[in-house]
């Protein structure tokens, strides 16, 4: 009896502590009989001992003593994980073999679970929406730590929300909305890619054959919308949009299908993605073929749900998904893979897809997950919430849902696992999505498809696989040549005009004159130079343009051509046609094609012929010039004369025969015919230096004469823009145009001062009054119009430079396809010498064009000139004072008496200059002479 005190003393401590009492309880009564049995057997008192002996043996083993209690819970026997998918659906057949072949391998290996046995419990929701989301909660109401599925991203929303607050994590490999995000979700985690990577290689797709706009089929739900958005935004990083968001009902009959594709076939775009589920999405291609969209010209590509398809079913394919472009979640060959294939063909016929593979490694991720967190010391316990117990009562019983108390932990079990499996490593980014995503290119081809190239989300396109192209260089190409709708190699344009039978609106500007450029005549007919370029643009390109042209305004007030670019955009016209200059503000709006015309901003002024006169000879210099030069002259012999003086006769003699000659020895070197030699060596550097510069200024000068001599000249107060820019006379500039806003905006000029002109003959009358009678100074202009101004008025010309780079036109809308076809056409125009011939043909005039085109020809100026001049004045400056240096040398050498005595006598300065003059002015040889007889004496 001891023995049984003790026993249930410390079997109940043991059952307070690790709070198993009813477990034990029944145990003791089932193997000692404690019951009424037991008192009826007193005589069997041995028997009972070794009972009870056993039972005190099964405690001690089975929990510790109080003093040798551990933090380590002990591993459970069974951890139930649970799947909700539908079983009879083309991804459940596959998913289904998958999990459970998962299992039965993770529980076949001892080192995984360490003997813990992985139990998954399956629920059919039966192609059922509410039943994908009333069988994860069934989950909830029993001890499950896990959850895969549901199959639909709409499902997924709404249990994941729960599984939120049970802490119970929810695992899905086809729920791939790009929106679910671990933020607003934190217990949902995606096993396989995120949807945005797929529409990132579908946009990569598009823009490397050279696709701008794209036709979108979807379901209208949360799935097809989400994924059309992400699809939206990535084409907008590459300059390529969605035309058509084309919306189907998320279980679509086929007539709804047969609408739809009424709808996109009168559409532009022949790039097509289909973006559906696999129940309809083959009926899409059915009704496809029945309306003759799968012929030549067209383009399909579908997201993965196609090759899932093709991977599941046994060929041969269907006939009306030839030439197909598709997707599916790329795999890497591995023998893991290799031998789960073998395997999978011995276990059942259908066809193994890439879900089935994700299936698998869903499994054994949470296979590692659950026994990392069981070494953690987690336990696999679940408890009441409080919110959960609020709901008590009722029929539902709301308050059965359990939450998981070490859920926390064992998310993050999950999210840290890293281990490569079938579909390649299976590792969580910071935003929960799996690493190196990546997709297999196939292309449907009779019987069967080929893999044309591949998508990684660091490598973009390639026609290697991604783990093979990190390790080796690339070659360059993207895809293999594909196998198009209409069994064509030839890739597709990717876009028609639309069958609805209406003519492109072609905006045309009514100007009120030059009608060279754009004439609408009187019975409607539209006419002029631009038309001709972009009628000769359409002749060259490979199809038919349907068009017609639309004038904009009444003919009287010239139209701004940015309205019409406005109304392009606004889709009031499809194209706009004219003088259209590409500016900035308008690009933002349109896009352009190749500039057909260059047409920079030029000004024109009243100018007068420069008639040939007696004192012709002295334009090529200003006035400042000719002083500077003839200063120069008179410099330049004085400095020579004073290097000269002392050593040279020639510089010597009575003062008037000195002037004379330095004044003929100056001027004389103009023309290189001086006769006096210089003989010290600063003379001649300096005389070297001012003959160089005198050949510049004497070519110079002879050149400028030439040219004032035998060109025509014209001259004009206006010199350019600059004039412009510093004066405050009136400027005039054509009505309706950009130059305007160009002059305030940039040049800041005062709108005051701008009057605004609309035919060529108010250009005329406004130059010839001027600003004194109500005109204006000078008319700022294109180009191409100045000239046609000009052709026939000779008293104008254009004064100063182009002071702007642009060109004239066609507008399209932004994205048109047209307008990069127009631009390769306006190139063949100009290398084929027809846009030369459609130019001369109307804006060729042949009267004053070239007379008044030539302004004066700019007179020399000093600035010019300025930097010879400086060095000549340097050379002087430092000849002369070298030469002064020596001189005073000299003085203190051959006359020590007068150098002593000029330092006796400072206060008479005026002496000791003067005798240094002297000496300075006394010839070299008398000097010499007259020291050699003063040092005779002194020996004497």
């Amino acid at each position: 009896m001891m023995l049984l005190t003790f026993c249930d003393h410390h079997l109940q401590r043991l059952l307070d502590h690790q709070g198993a009492l009813s477990y034990l309880i029944h145990l003791s009564h089932t193997l000692c009989g404690k019951s009424d049995s037991f008192q009826k057997q007193e005589e069997a008192a041995e028997t009972e001992k070794m009972k009870w002996l056993l039972l005190l043996l099964l405690l001690c083993h089975a929990v510790p003593l109080q003093g040798q209690s551990t933090n380590v819970s002990p591993r459970p026997q069974v951890v139930n994980i649970g799947s909700v998918f539908t079983f009879k659906s083309l991804i459940g057949k596959v998913i289904k073999v998958a999990m459970q072949a998962a299992v039965d391998d993770v529980n076949a290996n001892p080192t995984v679970l360490n003997n813990t046995r992985l139990n998954i419990i399956m629920h059919d929701t039966k192609f059922n929406g509410f039943m994908s989301i009333m069988e994860p909660l069934r989950f909830m109401e029993n001890k499950t730590v896990a959850i895969i599925g549901p199959q639909r991203p709409t499902s997924a929303r709404v249990v994941s929300h729960v599984a939120t607050e049970l802490k119970i994590p929810i695992l899905s490999f086809t729920a791939t909305d790009p929106t679910m995000s671990p933020r607003q979700f934190p217990f949902f985690i995606r096993t396989s890619q995120n949807d945005l990577f797929q529409m990132a290689a579908i946009a990569d797709i598009v823009h490397h054959y050279g696709w701008r706009e794209v036709i979108a089929i979807y379901g209208d739900d949360d799935y097809g919308q989400n994924g059309v958005a992400a699809l939206g935004d990535k084409l907008a990083e590459k300059r390529c949009r969605i035309s058509y968001k084309a919306a189907l009902p998320p279980e679509p009959t086929r007539e709804n299908i047969t609408n739809l594709l009424i709808k996109v076939a009168l559409s532009e775009s022949r790039i097509i993605v289909v973006h559906a589920y696999f129940i309809w999405g083959l009926e899409v291609f059915n009704v496809a073929q029945y309306l003759g969209m799968m012929s030549s010209g067209y383009v399909w590509i579908a997201t993965n749900w196609l090759s899932t398809i093709i991977d599941t079913n046994s060929p041969p394919l269907p006939n009306n998904i030839q030439g197909v472009i598709a997707l599916r979640l790329h795999t890497p060959d591995s023998v893991m893979k290799k031998s789960f294939v073998q395997r999978w063909r011995n276990v059942t016929n259908v066809g193994l897809s890439t879900y089935g593979l994700y299936a698998y490694d869903t499994v054994w991720l949470l296979a590692h997950a659950i026994d990392d967190y069981l070494q953690r010391g987690g336990n696999v316990s679940f408890s009441t919430s409080p919110i959960v117990s609020e709901l008590r009562g009722g029929n539902l019983h709301l308050d059965a849902l359990k939450v998981f108390d070490g859920g926390n932990v064992f998310l993050e079990s999950i999210l840290k696992v890293d281990r490569v499996g079938l579909t390649g490593r299976m590792k969580f980014t910071k935003d929960r999505n799996l690493v190196n995503p990546s997709f297999d290119v196939i292309n449907v081809i009779g019987t069967g498809h080929r893999t044309v190239g591949y998508w990684s989300d660091h490598l973009g396109l390639s026609v290697m696989p991604p783990e093979e192209l990190e390790n080796a260089s690339s070659s360059g190409q993207k895809l293999h040549s594909v196998v198009w709708p209409g069994q064509t190699t030839h890739t597709p344009r990717g876009w028609v005009f639309s069958n609805n039978g209406r003519h492109l609106r072609i905006g045309v500007p009514n100007r009120y004159r030059f009608e060279e450029v754009v004439s609408v005549q009187s019975n409607g007919i539209i006419t002029g130079f631009c038309v001709d370029v972009f009628v000769a643009a359409l002749s060259l390109l490979p199809y038919a343009v349907p068009y017609e042209l639309v004038a904009l305004g009444d003919g009287h007030d010239n139209p701004s051509n940015s309205e019409l670019v406005r109304l392009i955009t606004a889709g009031v016209f499809d194209a706009g046609v004219g003088d259209i200059t590409i500016i900035t503000e308008r690009t933002k709006m349109a896009d352009f094609t190749q500039p057909y015309v260059e047409s920079g901003l030029v000004v024109v002024a009243p100018v007068r012929k420069l008639g040939s006169n007696a004192m012709a000879f002295l334009r090529p210099f200003t006035p400042q010039m000719w002083l500077i030069a003839a200063s120069s002259f008179l410099i330049v012999g004085a400095v020579i004369w004073c290097l000269e003086h002392k050593h040279n006769d020639e510089f010597r003699g009575p003062p008037r025969r000195q002037v004379i000659t330095t004044f003929w020895f100056s001027f004389s070197t103009l023309f290189f015919s001086h006769r006096e030699t210089t003989v010290s060596n600063l003379g001649r550097i300096v005389l070297l230096i001012w003959l160089f510069i005198v050949l510049i200024i004497n070519s110079s000068y002879t050149a400028s004469l030439t040219s004032i001599l035998t060109v025509h000249q014209l001259s004009s107060p206006i010199k350019g823009i600059e004039t412009l820019q510093t004066n405050n006379d009136p400027i005039g500039y054509p009505q309706g145009s950009f130059v305007r806003d160009y002059l305030v905006n940039e040049l800041r000029i005062h709108e005051s001062r701008l009057v605004p002109l609309w035919s060529p003959e108010e250009y005329e009358k406004a130059l010839r009054d001027g600003p004194g009678k109500g005109g204006v100074a000078a008319i700022v202009g294109e180009r191409a119009y100045i000239e046609l101004f000009l052709s026939n008025r000779c008293e104008f010309g254009i004064v100063g430079q182009e002071f702007t780079k642009t060109g004239w036109g066609f507008a399209f809308p932004r994205n048109s396809p047209l307008a990069v076809d127009v631009s390769t056409a306006i190139l063949q125009l100009s290398e084929n010498g027809d846009l030369q011939r459609i130019r001369d043909k109307w804006l060729l005039r042949k009267a004053c064009s070239l007379q008044g085109a030539e302004i004066e020809v700019d007179r020399l100026e000093l600035k010019s000139f300025w930097g010879l001049f400086v060095v000549c004045g340097l050379a002087c400056v430092v000849a002369l004072a070298v030469y002064i240096v020596m001189m005073i040398r000299k003085f203190g050498r051959h006359c020590p008496v007068e150098a002593e005595g000029s330092i006796r006598r400072r206060s008479s300065p005026s002496a000791s200059i003067h005798s240094f003059l002297s000496f300075v002015k006394e010839k070299e040889e008398d000097v010499k002479a007259r020291s050699s007889r003063e040092r005779q004496l002194e020996h004497i």
